[in-house]
């Protein structure tokens, strides 16, 4: 047996739902990678981009060649988010991560990207039907992701909203695209994203942040 084929082979049923390998680990992964995240631990980019590379097969195995797109993406943007947080920590005095709230400029760009990235791949995904099985909301979910995690790499408050966002639609697409742990594992993330959201407003608000070029202060 490969390790392709194992990690797309059944783990354990729940609610009547298989759960395969690559969904469980890959979103465990990815929730380790929050926790870290909200504990501004550089290990949050590399648990992510470890995540990503096991989504993709989860994805593949559901056809969703959408979501395998996206995976790639995020670990495209892992990358950069690790090297913009050392290059952050590095220029800190005390070698930690200070946080923010985004400018009213910054918040523009964020929500303009996202809506006009969300018309432009839902666009593509309804032009190539085999892309997606619900164009839009994955189309909303991709880049909605993306943008979470570049205003994260900025260390940006704003990114735990983001998540938010995403998590709304994504509970309910995972569970009918057959990806039941990756719906269980979004009902998680909404828990922590509203921790994480609360303890980075609250860091903000004691130590100032100057915002740098793609990286935290």
């Amino acid at each position: 047996m490969t390790a392709l084929t194992w990690l797309n082979a059944e783990a354990f049923t729940v609610f009547g739902q298989k759960v395969i390998w690559s969904d469980m680990i890959g979103n465990l992964m990815g929730l380790a990678a929050l926790a870290l995240g909200w504990r501004r631990s550089i290990w949050t980019w590399p648990a992510q981009l470890l995540s990503g590379l096991i989504l993709i097969a989860a994805y593949a195995s559901a056809h969703l060649s959408g979501g395998v797109g996206k995976q790639l993406l995020v670990i495209g943007v892992a990358a950069w988010g690790w090297r913009a947080w050392q290059r952050g920590r590095q220029e800190a005095q005390d070698g930690t991560l200070a946080v923010r709230t985004a400018t009213w400029t910054e918040r523009g760009l964020l929500l303009a990207g996202a809506a006009l990235g969300t018309l432009a791949v839902g666009g593509l995904f309804t032009l190539f039907p085999n892309l997606s099985w619900s164009p839009w909301a994955d189309a909303y979910i991709f880049v909605g992701t993306i943008v979470a995690m570049v205003a994260q790499a900025r260390g940006l408050v704003e990114f735990w909203f983001a998540w938010l966002l995403v998590d709304l639609v994504g509970v309910p697409l995972a569970f009918t695209n057959g990806l039941a742990f990756s719906g269980l594992v979004y009902v998680v993330y909404f828990a922590l994203v509203l921790w994480g959201a609360h303890d980075w407003y609250q860091r903000s608000r004691t130590t100032p942040a100057p915002a740098l070029e793609g990286a935290t202060a």
